[in-house]
Order: C-alpha cells, then sequence, then structure tokens
C-alpha cells in the first residue's frame, strides 16, 4: 500500500514538474525572451529579460484607467522570469557603486519619477514581488511620457562615451526610462 502511494506521489510529481515546464514555455509564445548586451573593453554588461507586448491595453497609469501597470505598484520590468542584469566589472548604478555580479532588476514606475531596483535574488519566475531585504540598491530615475511609441517592451543597453558609460533604457508604450551605468574601476 505504502509503495503504491510512492508511486502515485512521483507520477504526480513528474506531471507538475512537465506541466510547470510546458506553462513556462507557453507564456514565451506571447511575451518572448530577449538579451540587451553591452560590451567594450574590460565592461561586459547582459540582461535576459522577457517581451510583453501591449495589445492596445493602457499600460501606465492610475489604477482608475485599468492599467496592465499601475502607477506605484512592483514590476518585473518584463514577463515571465525576473529580468536578470548581469555585470562582470563593478559600475556606477546611476551614481551608486553596484558589485560585479548577477542580479534582478523591477521597478515602481510612476507618472513622473520610476524607482528601479536590484535585487540579489535574480532566480525567480512570476509576478510575485520581489523580497525587498534583497535588495542591493534602489535609484529614482525620471520617466519620459512622449517618447515614440513602442508596441513590444524593450530593454536596450547604448555607449555614450569612450569611458564605458552606457545608457540603460526601458522602453515601452510612450514611456521611457533611461539610467546611466558607468564603469567604477579605477574610481
Amino acid at each position: 500500500m505504502l509503495k503504491r502511494a510512492l508511486i502515485i506521489a512521483a507520477i504526480f510529481v513528474v506531471v507538475i514538474v512537465i506541466f510547470f515546464n510546458w506553462f513556462k514555455k507557453d507564456t514565451k509564445k506571447h511575451s518572448p525572451s530577449a538579451t540587451a548586451e553591452y560590451a567594450e573593453g574590460p565592461l561586459k554588461i547582459k540582461i535576459d529579460y522577457c517581451r510583453p507586448s501591449a495589445k492596445g491595453r493602457i499600460i501606465f497609469g492610475d489604477k482608475a484607467t485599468e492599467a496592465l501597470q499601475p502607477y506605484g505598484e512592483y514590476w518585473r520590468l518584463g514577463a515571465n522570469e525576473a529580468t536578470v542584469f548581469e555585470t562582470n566589472s563593478p559600475i556606477f548604478f546611476n551614481d551608486k557603486k553596484l558589485d560585479a555580479g548577477k542580479y534582478s532588476l523591477y521597478a515602481y514606475p510612476g507618472e513622473k519619477v520610476w524607482t528601479i531596483c536590484v535585487n540579489s535574488d535574480w532566480d525567480r519566475w512570476g509576478a510575485q514581488e520581489a523580497d525587498k531585504s534583497k535588495d542591493v540598491l534602489r535609484t529614482e530615475i525620471e520617466a519620459i511620457n512622449d517618447a515614440p511609441i513602442k508596441e513590444q517592451f524593450e530593454i536596450t543597453l547604448t555607449p555614450i562615451d569612450s569611458n564605458n558609460t552606457v545608457a540603460l533604457n526601458f522602453h515601452w508604450d510612450k514611456t521611457s526610462v533611461t539610467v546611466l551605468l558607468k564603469n567604477a574601476l579605477g574610481e
């Protein structure tokens, strides 16, 4: 009897694992994976994220507008898994020092200002809010709400100068937010 119960439990676990993996893969059809990379000299930055689409919805706004992402509420800066940020070198993230490593990024979008958070727990899936006690950095960035409309969420890394200063940009719908990243070596 115990042997039969263990076999049934094992089958149940296998079915759950298969379903969960199928579900994760299926969601990528709607919000495909993407990577933003920067590699110049000693500095290498990589961001893995998923790209949701607007599909005619209100993206950012007050709760009363039924926005997909209400102002002031947690957003994982993409879809599916946590958005993963890696740097091989210490950097300044909007003038705040960030050690080399692998992190998750998330935000609290506001109408005029976004709070961007860097968290040590990078291996997360789903929309549940990150554990704030694992935040290694938080910074506030001005939002631009009249950017050209972008149907699908996009993260870009654009070099600004020859000193490894990079613009990290989050752009979706008509909202754009840019964080300056700078190599911290040699400070």
